[in-house]
Protein backbone atom coordinates (compact mmCIF):
# COMPACT_ATOMS: atom_id res chain seq x y z
CA UNK A 1 0.00 0.00 0.00
CA UNK A 2 1.33 3.69 -1.00
CA UNK A 3 2.07 5.93 2.21
CA UNK A 4 0.66 9.54 2.28
CA UNK A 5 2.55 11.99 4.19
CA UNK A 6 1.03 13.11 7.42
CA UNK A 7 4.23 15.07 8.70
CA UNK A 8 2.96 18.27 7.82
CA UNK A 9 0.73 20.03 10.26
CA UNK A 10 0.20 23.17 11.80
CA UNK A 11 -2.04 25.26 14.36
CA UNK A 12 -3.68 28.28 13.61
CA UNK A 13 -4.36 31.46 15.63
CA UNK A 14 -5.91 34.23 14.34
CA UNK A 15 -5.67 37.88 16.14
CA UNK A 16 -8.23 40.29 16.41
CA UNK A 17 -9.38 39.71 13.26
CA UNK A 18 -11.73 42.15 11.26
CA UNK A 19 -12.96 42.44 7.91
CA UNK A 20 -15.20 44.57 5.95
CA UNK A 21 -16.76 45.44 2.34
CA UNK A 22 -16.70 49.10 2.25
CA UNK A 23 -18.93 50.94 5.62
CA UNK A 24 -20.21 47.18 6.25
CA UNK A 25 -18.35 44.96 9.06
CA UNK A 26 -18.64 41.59 8.04
CA UNK A 27 -15.91 40.05 10.86
CA UNK A 28 -15.11 41.99 14.35
CA UNK A 29 -12.74 41.26 16.35
CA UNK A 30 -12.53 37.67 16.13
CA UNK A 31 -10.15 35.91 17.87
CA UNK A 32 -9.06 32.11 17.68
CA UNK A 33 -6.50 29.15 18.65
CA UNK A 34 -6.72 26.11 16.86
CA UNK A 35 -4.85 23.43 18.20
CA UNK A 36 -2.40 21.64 15.45
CA UNK A 37 -4.14 18.24 14.35
CA UNK A 38 -8.01 19.51 15.36
CA UNK A 39 -11.15 19.13 13.40
CA UNK A 40 -12.52 23.01 14.13
CA UNK A 41 -16.19 23.40 12.26
CA UNK A 42 -17.04 26.62 11.65
CA UNK A 43 -21.32 26.84 12.24
CA UNK A 44 -23.68 29.77 11.88
CA UNK A 45 -27.11 31.18 9.77
CA UNK A 46 -26.50 32.41 6.05
CA UNK A 47 -24.85 35.82 6.45
CA UNK A 48 -22.78 35.02 9.77
CA UNK A 49 -19.30 35.52 8.19
CA UNK A 50 -18.28 31.71 8.36
CA UNK A 51 -17.27 31.59 4.54
CA UNK A 52 -15.51 34.58 4.58
CA UNK A 53 -13.61 34.03 7.79
CA UNK A 54 -12.55 30.96 5.82
CA UNK A 55 -11.33 32.90 3.08
CA UNK A 56 -9.32 34.95 5.07
CA UNK A 57 -7.78 31.88 6.19
CA UNK A 58 -6.93 30.67 2.79
CA UNK A 59 -5.68 33.62 1.92
CA UNK A 60 -8.42 34.70 -0.83
CA UNK A 61 -9.66 37.71 0.94
CA UNK A 62 -7.42 40.72 2.27
CA UNK A 63 -8.18 41.35 6.44
CA UNK A 64 -8.88 44.54 7.08
CA UNK A 65 -7.14 44.83 10.40
CA UNK A 66 -4.29 42.59 12.30
CA UNK A 67 -3.01 39.12 11.53
CA UNK A 68 -3.70 35.41 10.87
CA UNK A 69 -0.60 33.09 12.18
CA UNK A 70 -0.67 28.97 11.01
CA UNK A 71 1.98 27.64 12.85
CA UNK A 72 4.81 30.37 14.40
CA UNK A 73 4.33 32.39 10.57
CA UNK A 74 2.38 35.41 10.52
CA UNK A 75 0.92 34.79 7.05
CA UNK A 76 -1.48 37.56 6.72
CA UNK A 77 0.08 39.50 3.84
CA UNK A 78 1.25 36.41 1.81
CA UNK A 79 0.35 34.93 -0.85
CA UNK A 80 -2.60 31.63 -0.54
CA UNK A 81 -0.05 29.47 -2.40
CA UNK A 82 2.52 30.58 0.16
CA UNK A 83 0.32 29.53 3.23
CA UNK A 84 0.78 25.87 3.36
CA UNK A 85 -3.05 25.42 3.34
CA UNK A 86 -5.34 23.57 0.75
CA UNK A 87 -8.85 23.96 -0.09
CA UNK A 88 -12.02 22.16 -1.01
CA UNK A 89 -14.94 24.07 -2.35
CA UNK A 90 -18.50 23.34 -2.47
CA UNK A 91 -18.64 22.95 -6.30
CA UNK A 92 -16.19 20.02 -7.52
CA UNK A 93 -14.20 22.29 -10.09
CA UNK A 94 -12.74 18.82 -11.69
CA UNK A 95 -11.88 19.52 -15.51
CA UNK A 96 -14.16 16.73 -17.31
CA UNK A 97 -11.45 16.21 -20.20
CA UNK A 98 -8.60 15.02 -17.54
CA UNK A 99 -8.89 11.64 -15.89
CA UNK A 100 -9.35 11.78 -12.40
CA UNK A 101 -5.25 10.86 -12.27
CA UNK A 102 -4.70 13.60 -14.12
CA UNK A 103 -7.00 16.06 -11.94
CA UNK A 104 -5.79 15.11 -8.55
CA UNK A 105 -1.90 16.04 -9.86
CA UNK A 106 -2.80 19.01 -11.91
CA UNK A 107 -2.06 21.52 -9.26
CA UNK A 108 1.57 19.30 -8.99
CA UNK A 109 2.10 19.16 -12.45
CA UNK A 110 1.65 22.88 -12.80
CA UNK A 111 4.46 23.45 -10.23
CA UNK A 112 6.63 21.81 -12.07
CA UNK A 113 6.91 18.29 -10.09
CA UNK A 114 8.75 15.62 -11.17
CA UNK A 115 6.51 13.00 -13.30
CA UNK A 116 7.71 9.98 -10.63
CA UNK A 117 6.50 12.71 -7.67
CA UNK A 118 3.70 13.46 -8.73
CA UNK A 119 2.30 9.63 -10.30
CA UNK A 120 3.62 8.28 -6.19
CA UNK A 121 1.47 11.07 -4.90
CA UNK A 122 -1.86 10.58 -7.03
CA UNK A 123 -1.34 6.81 -6.10
CA UNK A 124 -1.15 7.40 -2.10
CA UNK A 125 -4.04 9.95 -1.87
CA UNK A 126 -6.10 7.76 -4.42
CA UNK A 127 -5.50 4.60 -1.98
CA UNK A 128 -6.52 6.68 1.36
CA UNK A 129 -10.43 7.60 -0.49
CA UNK A 130 -10.33 4.29 -1.98
CA UNK A 131 -10.18 5.58 -5.78
CA UNK A 132 -7.77 3.60 -6.92
CA UNK A 133 -9.83 1.60 -9.45
CA UNK A 134 -10.92 5.06 -11.04
CA UNK A 135 -8.05 6.72 -12.12
CA UNK A 136 -8.46 6.50 -15.84
CA UNK A 137 -11.83 7.37 -15.64
CA UNK A 138 -13.53 10.97 -16.13
CA UNK A 139 -15.31 13.08 -13.89
CA UNK A 140 -18.77 11.97 -15.85
CA UNK A 141 -18.09 8.51 -15.01
CA UNK A 142 -18.37 9.12 -11.43
CA UNK A 143 -20.79 9.43 -8.72
CA UNK A 144 -21.11 12.85 -6.92
CA UNK A 145 -19.38 11.43 -3.76
CA UNK A 146 -16.64 10.02 -5.84
CA UNK A 147 -16.03 13.17 -7.71
CA UNK A 148 -16.16 14.76 -4.10
CA UNK A 149 -13.42 12.54 -2.97
CA UNK A 150 -11.06 13.61 -6.50
CA UNK A 151 -11.52 17.79 -5.31
CA UNK A 152 -10.30 16.16 -1.46
CA UNK A 153 -7.43 13.77 -3.51
CA UNK A 154 -6.72 17.13 -5.39
CA UNK A 155 -6.21 19.00 -2.18
CA UNK A 156 -4.22 15.61 -0.28
CA UNK A 157 -1.54 15.46 -2.43
CA UNK A 158 -0.63 19.17 -2.12
CA UNK A 159 0.91 17.97 1.55
CA UNK A 160 -1.13 20.73 3.21
CA UNK A 161 -0.39 22.27 6.93
CA UNK A 162 -4.06 22.78 7.14
CA UNK A 163 -6.78 21.37 5.17
CA UNK A 164 -9.91 23.85 4.32
CA UNK A 165 -13.10 22.82 3.40
CA UNK A 166 -16.43 24.75 2.35
CA UNK A 167 -19.47 23.64 2.73
CA UNK A 168 -18.24 20.53 0.39
CA UNK A 169 -20.80 18.13 1.11
CA UNK A 170 -23.98 20.46 0.67
CA UNK A 171 -24.64 19.48 -3.40
CA UNK A 172 -24.98 15.80 -1.96
CA UNK A 173 -28.24 14.04 -1.36
CA UNK A 174 -29.22 12.84 1.85
CA UNK A 175 -27.17 9.27 1.93
CA UNK A 176 -24.13 10.64 0.03
CA UNK A 177 -23.92 13.37 2.46
CA UNK A 178 -23.81 10.45 5.11
CA UNK A 179 -20.90 8.62 3.52
CA UNK A 180 -18.88 11.61 3.13
CA UNK A 181 -18.95 12.37 6.41
CA UNK A 182 -17.99 8.98 7.27
CA UNK A 183 -15.23 9.45 4.68
CA UNK A 184 -13.68 12.95 6.06
CA UNK A 185 -14.13 11.84 9.52
CA UNK A 186 -11.96 8.72 8.66
CA UNK A 187 -9.25 10.84 6.37
CA UNK A 188 -8.64 13.47 9.53
CA UNK A 189 -7.81 10.12 11.50
CA UNK A 190 -6.09 8.65 9.21
CA UNK A 191 -3.82 12.47 8.14
CA UNK A 192 -3.97 14.02 11.07
CA UNK A 193 -4.09 17.44 9.73
CA UNK A 194 -5.17 20.46 10.87
CA UNK A 195 -8.98 20.67 9.26
CA UNK A 196 -11.49 23.80 9.59
CA UNK A 197 -14.71 22.86 7.65
CA UNK A 198 -17.27 25.44 7.14
CA UNK A 199 -21.05 23.98 7.21
CA UNK A 200 -24.72 25.15 8.04
CA UNK A 201 -25.86 21.81 8.57
CA UNK A 202 -25.29 21.00 12.12
CA UNK A 203 -25.44 17.51 12.13
CA UNK A 204 -22.14 17.60 10.18
CA UNK A 205 -20.51 19.90 12.69
CA UNK A 206 -21.56 17.85 15.62
CA UNK A 207 -20.31 14.67 14.54
CA UNK A 208 -17.50 15.82 12.70
CA UNK A 209 -15.63 18.68 15.00
CA UNK A 210 -13.52 18.38 18.10
CA UNK A 211 -14.54 21.92 18.50
CA UNK A 212 -17.49 23.46 17.16
CA UNK A 213 -17.03 27.93 16.55
CA UNK A 214 -20.82 29.50 16.52
CA UNK A 215 -20.95 32.68 14.68
CA UNK A 216 -23.98 35.44 15.09
CA UNK A 217 -23.04 38.78 12.96
CA UNK A 218 -19.43 38.22 12.40
CA UNK A 219 -18.83 37.98 15.72
CA UNK A 220 -17.96 34.53 17.90
CA UNK A 221 -20.46 33.14 20.26
CA UNK A 222 -19.44 30.35 21.83
CA UNK A 223 -16.12 27.93 21.07
CA UNK A 224 -16.14 24.06 22.33
CA UNK A 225 -16.59 20.73 21.88
CA UNK A 226 -19.35 19.83 20.43
CA UNK A 227 -20.89 18.24 23.68
CA UNK A 228 -20.09 21.45 26.15
CA UNK A 229 -22.31 23.35 23.23
CA UNK A 230 -25.30 21.33 23.60
CA UNK A 231 -24.94 20.66 27.21
CA UNK A 232 -24.03 24.48 28.19
CA UNK A 233 -24.82 27.08 25.82
CA UNK A 234 -23.60 30.39 26.83
CA UNK A 235 -26.82 32.12 25.76
CA UNK A 236 -30.11 31.53 23.58
CA UNK A 237 -28.99 31.94 20.53
CA UNK A 238 -26.36 28.92 21.08
CA UNK A 239 -28.98 26.70 22.68
CA UNK A 240 -31.58 27.23 19.93
CA UNK A 241 -28.87 26.79 16.52
CA UNK A 242 -27.20 23.58 18.46
CA UNK A 243 -29.91 20.78 18.23
CA UNK A 244 -32.03 19.31 16.05
CA UNK A 245 -34.99 19.79 17.26
CA UNK A 246 -33.99 22.60 19.18
CA UNK A 247 -33.98 23.50 22.98
CA UNK A 248 -37.62 24.83 24.20
CA UNK A 249 -38.12 27.98 25.24
CA UNK A 250 -40.38 29.34 27.87
CA UNK A 251 -41.56 32.37 29.42
CA UNK A 252 -40.95 31.91 33.02
CA UNK A 253 -40.48 33.48 36.47
CA UNK A 254 -38.09 32.34 39.62
CA UNK A 255 -40.48 32.68 42.82
CA UNK A 256 -38.47 34.15 45.95
CA UNK A 257 -38.38 30.31 47.37
CA UNK A 258 -36.33 29.21 44.19
CA UNK A 259 -39.35 27.40 42.02
CA UNK A 260 -39.90 28.31 38.49
CA UNK A 261 -43.66 29.21 37.83
CA UNK A 262 -44.50 28.55 34.12
CA UNK A 263 -48.11 29.76 33.21
CA UNK A 264 -49.68 29.03 36.61
CA UNK A 265 -47.77 25.63 37.45
CA UNK A 266 -45.01 25.79 40.01
CA UNK A 267 -41.47 23.56 39.06
CA UNK A 268 -38.90 22.91 41.19
CA UNK A 269 -35.43 25.34 39.97
CA UNK A 270 -32.26 24.34 40.08
CA UNK A 271 -29.89 26.76 42.19
CA UNK A 272 -28.72 29.73 41.38
CA UNK A 273 -25.10 31.19 41.98
CA UNK A 274 -27.22 35.05 40.80
CA UNK A 275 -30.31 36.35 43.05
CA UNK A 276 -31.70 37.04 39.50
CA UNK A 277 -35.62 37.18 40.49
CA UNK A 278 -38.47 37.78 38.43
CA UNK A 279 -39.02 37.15 34.22
CA UNK A 280 -36.56 34.86 32.34
CA UNK A 281 -36.62 32.11 30.21
CA UNK A 282 -36.54 28.51 30.66
CA UNK A 283 -34.21 26.12 28.16
CA UNK A 284 -35.25 22.57 28.09
CA UNK A 285 -34.66 20.22 25.21
CA UNK A 286 -36.90 17.97 24.20
CA UNK A 287 -35.56 14.81 25.31
CA UNK A 288 -35.38 16.20 28.75
CA UNK A 289 -39.32 16.22 29.05
CA UNK A 290 -41.08 13.38 30.18
CA UNK A 291 -44.89 12.25 31.37
CA UNK A 292 -45.81 13.14 34.80
CA UNK A 293 -46.35 10.68 37.00
CA UNK A 294 -49.39 11.40 39.59
CA UNK A 295 -48.86 14.02 41.69
CA UNK A 296 -45.20 15.26 40.27
CA UNK A 297 -45.41 18.73 39.67
CA UNK A 298 -46.39 19.61 35.97
CA UNK A 299 -47.29 21.38 33.23
CA UNK A 300 -49.98 20.96 30.41
CA UNK A 301 -49.15 20.51 26.35
CA UNK A 302 -52.05 20.14 24.09
CA UNK A 303 -49.88 17.94 21.02
CA UNK A 304 -51.26 18.99 18.04
CA UNK A 305 -48.55 17.11 15.71
CA UNK A 306 -46.90 13.61 16.11
CA UNK A 307 -43.67 12.58 14.27
CA UNK A 308 -42.62 9.19 14.30
CA UNK A 309 -39.03 7.97 12.97
CA UNK A 310 -38.92 4.42 13.83
CA UNK A 311 -36.91 4.76 16.91
CA UNK A 312 -38.23 8.22 18.64
CA UNK A 313 -41.22 10.54 18.12
CA UNK A 314 -41.53 13.92 18.61
CA UNK A 315 -44.78 15.81 19.85
CA UNK A 316 -45.41 19.07 18.91
CA UNK A 317 -47.81 21.14 20.50
CA UNK A 318 -48.54 24.14 22.60
CA UNK A 319 -48.52 25.08 26.48
CA UNK A 320 -51.06 26.99 28.07
CA UNK A 321 -49.50 30.49 27.44
CA UNK A 322 -49.63 29.59 23.59
CA UNK A 323 -45.35 28.60 23.48
CA UNK A 324 -44.40 25.53 21.00
CA UNK A 325 -43.01 22.79 22.51
CA UNK A 326 -41.47 19.18 21.38
CA UNK A 327 -41.17 16.43 23.46
CA UNK A 328 -39.35 13.43 22.52
CA UNK A 329 -41.11 10.24 23.72
CA UNK A 330 -39.78 6.62 23.09
CA UNK A 331 -42.25 3.86 21.38
CA UNK A 332 -44.22 2.69 24.44
CA UNK A 333 -45.61 5.78 24.75
CA UNK A 334 -48.50 7.36 22.10
CA UNK A 335 -49.92 10.24 21.92
CA UNK A 336 -52.47 11.70 19.53
CA UNK A 337 -53.18 15.11 18.28
CA UNK A 338 -55.64 16.69 20.59
CA UNK A 339 -54.58 14.78 23.81
CA UNK A 340 -53.36 16.92 26.88
CA UNK A 341 -50.20 15.80 28.18
CA UNK A 342 -48.92 16.96 31.50
CA UNK A 343 -45.11 17.15 31.14
CA UNK A 344 -42.39 17.48 33.58
CA UNK A 345 -38.41 18.11 33.91
CA UNK A 346 -35.95 17.46 36.11
CA UNK A 347 -34.44 20.67 37.62
CA UNK A 348 -30.49 19.40 36.42
CA UNK A 349 -32.12 19.64 32.93
CA UNK A 350 -33.23 23.30 33.14
CA UNK A 351 -31.33 26.07 31.33
CA UNK A 352 -32.23 29.42 32.63
CA UNK A 353 -31.21 32.76 30.56
CA UNK A 354 -31.91 36.35 31.57
CA UNK A 355 -33.46 38.68 29.44
CA UNK A 356 -31.17 39.58 27.42
CA UNK A 357 -30.32 35.75 26.30
CA UNK A 358 -27.53 35.58 28.55
CA UNK A 359 -27.08 31.91 30.52
CA UNK A 360 -28.08 32.04 34.15
CA UNK A 361 -27.81 28.39 34.80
Amino acid sequence: MEQIETTRTAGLRLNRLYKSFGGLAVLKDINLDIESGEFVVFVGPSGCGKSTLLRLIAGLEEVTARDVFIGSKDVTERDPSERGIAMVFQTYALYPHMSVAENMGFGLKAAKRSKQEVERKVRAAAEVLQLSQYLDRRPSQLSGGQRQRVAIGRAIVRDPEVFLFDEPLSNLDAELRVEMRIEIARLHRELGNTMIYVTHDQTEAMTLADKIVVLRNGEIEQVGPPALLYDDPDNTFVAGFIGSPKMNFVSAERANDGHIRIGSRNMPGPDLETSHKGALTLGIRPEHLRIARENEPCFPMRVHFSEFLGGVTYLYGDLESGTRCTVEIGRGISAEPGDLLHLTTDSADMRLFDGEGRRLR
